[in-house]
């Protein structure tokens, strides 16, 4: 999947996969983690509310978006004229404890993540097609600080029934990306198809959303 295809769906403003409120699961499972009151880092962030939520529980918030139309959008919609400046190879968008990185999440090292003690991956992992996972997987591992810990939303379901994204991710797939950086625990699993009809509409017979905490060694 090539980064013009996520530039032109922003471009397009199909962007179904934006949520207009606070993902349900944040509030609810976010206490699961040591860390408190820190760094957290959102990768593929779009221009999601979750952000919002983060900030006010007196984190500040790190995010990475390919497309400038999303990072303008969160600013802007939330009334906010962020400071802008060029680190690297990013464009960086920041105001009231929110960070924005525009850019490839693979040209993030570890000087960006120096400060994160905590990450919140609820459309990154399941917006990439199987070839990319395992180096999406590998390289955020590489860059956070030992003992980070990631709160992960995943989706699965029978792959032929639907063309990605959101791509299925099993259980499975979770422990073999991660099994080797990590302690993974899955905090929830449940079929979330009634509350997906759109899904359902397509044709799917079954949508797993799993919930897990992942605690880099």
């Amino acid at each position: 999947m090539k980064k013009e295809f996520w530039l032109e769906r922003w471009q397009r403003a199909e962007i179904g996969f934006h949520q207009d409120e606070v993902n349900p699961h944040l509030p609810r499972y976010w206490p699961e983690l040591k860390q408190q009151s820190c760094r957290v880092f959102v990768p593929l962030c779009g221009k999601s509310l979750d952000m919002l939520w983060l900030r006010d529980q007196g984190n500040t918030v790190l995010g990475v978006e390919l497309s400038e139309i999303a990072v303008s959008d969160f600013f802007q919609q939330q009334g906010i004229s962020p400071a802008r400046e060029v680190a690297g190879k990013f464009h960086c968008f920041e105001a009231d404890g929110i960070r924005l990185l525009c850019g490839d999440f693979f040209d993030l090292g570890k000087a960006e993540m120096a400060q994160v003690k905590a990450v919140y991956d609820r459309a990154s992992l399941v917006a990439l097609p199987p070839e990319m996972r395992q180096r999406y997987a590998r390289h955020l591992a590489g860059i956070l600080p030992p003992a980070t810990q990631i709160l992960l939303v995943t989706f699965d379901y029978p792959q032929e029934e639907m063309e990605g994204p959101p791509f299925a991710v099993s259980a499975e797939e979770v422990r073999a990306l991660y099994g080797r950086y990590a302690e993974i625990r899955l905090l929830k699993q449940e079929d979330v198809l009634e509350q997906n009809p759109r899904f359902k509409q397509r044709g799917m017979t079954r949508m797993d959303e799993s919930i897990f905490l992942l605690t880099l060694r």
